[in-house]
């Protein structure tokens, strides 16, 4: 590791970098020096010690005091959890350590430096407002269709922040019911949040994969189903076909409550272009707004949409008014 973050340092200085930005996830962090735009300069992969507070600030304090000695840039952070925006206090479940600390009012006296913290979503829907496929749009909508569901709303450039650090969680509620499909019964199952009946339990990676075992009797994951659909399997198009059904009926009544004018799609599933154009055709046709043009477009920014979305966050945050 001393090697590479060497080499890290030397290319974050030599960038001249903005700010800084860390990815978090339950095994690894993704940290960056990024430049005006957003986009990384300088990038590192180390290990998350995800479970231990006092090792998880000693890595983001190596990581930063690396890219920027001086302690003068701000850090933001983009967290697969949520983070209340009163008291700065993160939940995250598969990252226990940093579960009721604030990232912005601890670890940021510990680095010396200004923190920022948003949701990953969050981050990828703000990434792509602002430097992705919404660029130029004023009400953008993030949707992530990855093993489950998830979104984030960003209008005028900015996160639109929810009570508690709830926001854009469009995949939960209890808004499924039971479908029959033929003589096959659809049920409506529990979700991971507590609550029976979410989006999040039909719609996403794992949502296909249920629709497909339940109408099918299969145990083939996403990707087999997809292929299938796309070579024209019957039994894979009737599981499509439902999972486009219940998924853009949800993902309509948030377009007309938002006004999102772009929808864009990440997560695993956007990374076959004819669910996008499939999942498209049928939420225009269930908006109040009727648009001749694709509301949902394939994002642009890949793997490094957390990053770049957390940098952006860190730009504003410096620059915001005190």
């Amino acid at each position: 590791m001393d090697a590479t973050l060497s080499d890290f340092a030397a290319r974050a200085r030599a960038g001249v970098p903005r700010v800084l930005a860390a990815d978090i996830g339950g095994s690894f962090v993704k940290f960056a020096a990024a430049g005006e735009d957003g986009r990384p300069i300088a990038a590192i992969h180390v290990a998350n010690p995800s479970h231990d507070w006092d090792a998880f600030c000693a890595v983001l304090a190596d990581l930063a005091a690396a890219a920027d000695p001086g302690g003068h840039l701000p850090l933001a952070i983009s967290v697969a959890g949520t983070i209340d925006p009163v008291s700065g206090r993160s939940l995250a479940a598969n990252i226990g350590g940093i579960t009721g600390h604030s990232l912005r009012g601890e670890l940021g006296p510990r680095l010396g430096r200004p923190v920022a913290a948003a949701n990953d979503a969050d981050c990828f829907a703000l990434a792509e407002a602002l430097e992705g496929v919404g660029r130029g749009h004023r009400n953008v909508f993030g949707v992530i269709l990855g093993t489950g569901v998830g979104g984030g709303l960003v209008i005028d450039g900015r996160i639109v922040e929810g009570t508690g650090g709830v926001s854009g969680e469009w995949g939960h509620g209890p808004i499924v019911g039971e479908r029959r499909v033929g003589d096959v019964v659809i049920p409506v199952l529990a979700c991971g949040c507590g609550q029976t009946g979410c989006l999040d339990t039909v719609g996403g990676a794992r949502g296909l994969e249920r629709l497909d075992a339940t109408l099918n009797g299969s145990s083939r994951d996403s990707r087999a189903i997809l292929k299938a659909w796309l070579a024209g399997e019957e039994p894979a198009k009737r599981t499509f076909d439902l999972f486009v059904d219940m998924v853009s009926g949800p993902l309509a009544l948030v377009v007309n409550v938002v006004g999102a004018s772009l929808v864009p799609v990440g997560g695993g599933l956007a990374n076959v272009p004819e669910l996008v154009v499939a999942l498209d055709t049928a939420v225009r046709a269930r908006i109040l707004r009727k648009a001749s043009e694709p509301l949902l477009r394939p994002a642009v920014l890949g793997a490094d949409a957390g990053l770049i979305g957390a940098a952006l966050l860190a730009l504003r945050t410096a620059t915001a008014p005190r």
